[in-house]
């Protein structure tokens, strides 16, 4: 395959922190888990550079994530100076949404519009058992602060867990039918126990079988900065469901993003082995020359494993808070 067939790399996700203040077992096993000392971690300013840095080798498209990005000192202010990069035209958030009750209007006023919040379940105690903490009424409530105040477009991120959420698919797509929300249903990745991804699994083709009876399913256009979900609207609904499905139907041919883990790592693939150190030449005086010759090394790499099923990757065992989703 030629280089020049893969698609234009505009989206950057970039992880500003490993911290969360929720324990999803699907995330990280946190037994195991080392987060990073704060001195590793990279600082706004350097975040900031390197956005800036990536805008001009072509990124349009930021979203910030963790970890649990609302928990890090400094993130709206942090924001507000992201979205005054010249070039960078989208600034998105993903958050669990514990903390949107008491910040989305200043996220609102700092200039983000675009908003993806994490919700597997509807179900107080299966919340509990997902996450380990009791926060659900609080993310409901964020999710209505944000409605309220214009966020749009707003995600809900729904994990499908088999024997654990898959008989809540259907509940979970009713939020789209009377509020303009485009609720994703994502596979589980093999990211954090392998032994649980593999009793937990379901595929997208299971999901979206049994959303069937919500009628004919209209194909949404995606725009060119629009991440892997494939869109559809449904008979009576004011918002979309959206279907992922990076293991059963990889979507690694079509891939536009690269990820910028907190720790100052640029990884051009989710599940690769590939990482580019951004940090120690940030720390070392690099020149925006040398940073952007170093982005251009990344997306080579990206091409180079692109096309790689992440089913038959290796698994790394690495965290998600420690990637950056």
């Amino acid at each position: 395959m030629q280089e020049d067939a893969f698609p234009e790399i505009n989206y950057l996700r970039l992880s500003l922190t490993d911290r969360c203040n929720l324990r999803c077992f699907y995330c990280t096993y946190w037994q195991e888990f080392q987060k990073l000392p704060p001195g590793e971690i990279l600082t706004y300013e350097e975040l900031l550079r390197l956005a800036g840095v990536a805008a001009q080798a072509g990124i349009r498209k930021v979203r910030l994530t963790g970890g649990e990005p609302l928990t890090r000192r400094g993130v709206v202010q942090f924001l507000a100076r992201l979205c005054q990069i010249p070039g960078i035209r989208e600034v998105c958030l993903t958050t669990n949404g514990v903390r949107l009750p008491e910040m989305a209007s200043d996220l609102y006023q700092a200039g983000l519009r675009h908003l993806n919040i994490s919700l597997d379940t509807l179900q107080r105690s299966r919340y509990r058992r997902i996450t380990g903490q009791d926060n659900l009424l609080e993310v409901l409530a964020g999710l209505e602060e944000a409605l309220d105040l214009g966020f749009h477009p707003i995600k809900i991120n729904c994990v499908v867990l088999k024997s654990i959420n898959d008989g809540e698919l259907l509940d979970l797509a009713l939020l789209a039918r009377d509020r303009p929300l485009q609720v994703r249903f994502i596979e589980l990745m093999p990211t954090a126990h392998r032994r649980q991804w593999q009793r937990h699994f379901m595929p997208i083709v299971e999901a979206r079988r049994r959303l069937s009876g919500l009628g004919p399913a209209t194909l949404v256009a995606s725009s060119a900065t629009a991440g892997p979900a494939r869109l559809f609207r449904y008979p009576g609904f004011r918002g979309e469901l959206g279907f992922i499905s990076p293991l059963s139907q990889h979507h690694c041919l079509s891939c536009n993003r690269v990820r910028l883990t907190a720790a100052g790592k640029l990884r051009p693939c989710l599940l690769g082995n590939s990482e580019i150190d951004f940090k120690g030449p940030l720390r070392q005086g690099a020149s925006d020359r040398l940073l952007a010759h170093l982005f251009q090394e990344a997306l080579h790499l990206k091409a180079f494993e692109t096309g790689r099923p992440l089913m038959k990757s290796p698994w790394t065992g690495a965290a998600m808070a420690s990637i950056g989703g």
